[in-house]
């Protein structure tokens, strides 16, 4: 009998020796926290932050996460972004999903829209995140935050609007006086950014990317958005997943992107799936800083 409790007990902490933090669930979900970041245009901005119960850790990475809904709708509260940040918290990291200004609500986005508004649009949704950025860097000792560990990530408009902060930053703000742009990952589900160009050894992340090739509304490469024609006021060049990665491969950087075969832009939704390989790039490269390049055909 004593051979037998021993041999239990030896399994158990062998079991509990092998589970990885930032990998596996270790804890329970604590109360998510809502704080107001800012105040637009009459709108309160907040943020709900999701954290791991009874963690002891002094210090823990963030992923701040902007929901999609084409600049009219959308929700932190969306159940695929609540399902993100609750695994994320279990597996140890402080999870963030902000709100920001809907400023299309109830209008077109599409090929009828001047290109020039949809560059504004995605300017303040831009300035919206990096507000969100500064609040929680601004307040990292409350939260136990690492703050060379930050991953940032979007769905569609929130993943357009994450993009362009972090490669694009120059182009929509000539006069920031924003300082923070140590991001460790960029976590992108069908995005695209202005102009790729401006991605440079000063201000690449690595990302993990999801794209369908098949997306009308944002392009899989560089494409038109929304595949406008020439002759529409909304014609306005963006650059997708496949043209992102291929620069990030040109300067050496970390890299993991999803293609999804005829796919549209149902790949924006959240990947359940593939959220295991996901938290395993985060944790390898952004937590451990790996340089993996990978490419993965679905």
């Amino acid at each position: 009998m004593k051979k037998i409790f021993l041999l239990l007990f030896l399994l158990l902490t062998l079991s509990s020796y092998s589970q990885n933090r930032y990998l596996d669930n270790l804890f329970e979900n604590d109360k998510a926290v809502t704080r107001t970041y800012a105040h637009k245009d009459g709108k309160e901005l907040t943020l709900d932050i999701y954290e791991p119960k009874k963690d002891t850790a002094s210090l823990r990475p963030a992923i701040i996460f902007m929901h999609g809904g084409g600049f009219s709708g959308g929700s932190p509260k969306n159940e695929g972004e609540v399902t993100f940040a609750k695994m994320a918290a279990k597996k140890g990291y402080v999870a963030i999903q902000i709100s920001y200004r809907l400023t299309r609500k109830g209008q077109s986005f599409g090929c009828d829209y001047q290109a020039s508004g949809k560059i504004e649009t995605f300017r303040k949704a831009a300035d919206d995140f990096l507000d969100a950025v500064d609040y929680i860097v601004a307040h990292n000792k409350e939260f136990r935050i690492d703050t060379s560990k930050i991953i940032v990530g979007g769905s569609s408009a929130g993943a357009e609007a994450v993009l362009n902060a972090v490669y694009n930053r120059s182009l929509l703000f000539s006069n920031s006086t924003r300082k923070f742009n140590n991001f460790a990952v960029v976590f992108s589900l069908a995005g695209a950014i202005l102009d790729s160009r401006y991605i440079n050894e000063n201000n690449v992340v690595p990302a993990i990317l999801f794209h369908g090739t098949a997306d009308k509304l944002v392009p899989y490469a560089t494409a038109p958005h929304h595949f406008c024609s020439a002759e529409d006021p909304g014609y306005l060049i963006l650059d997708g997943s496949r043209t992102i990665a291929d620069m990030l491969k040109e300067l050496n950087s970390a890299y993991q992107i999803y293609t999804f075969q005829g796919a549209g832009h149902e790949i924006s939704g959240m990947p359940i799936k593939q959220l295991p390989q996901v938290f395993q790039f985060l944790k390898e490269v952004g937590i451990d800083q790996k340089v993996i390049q990978a490419e993965i055909n679905l």
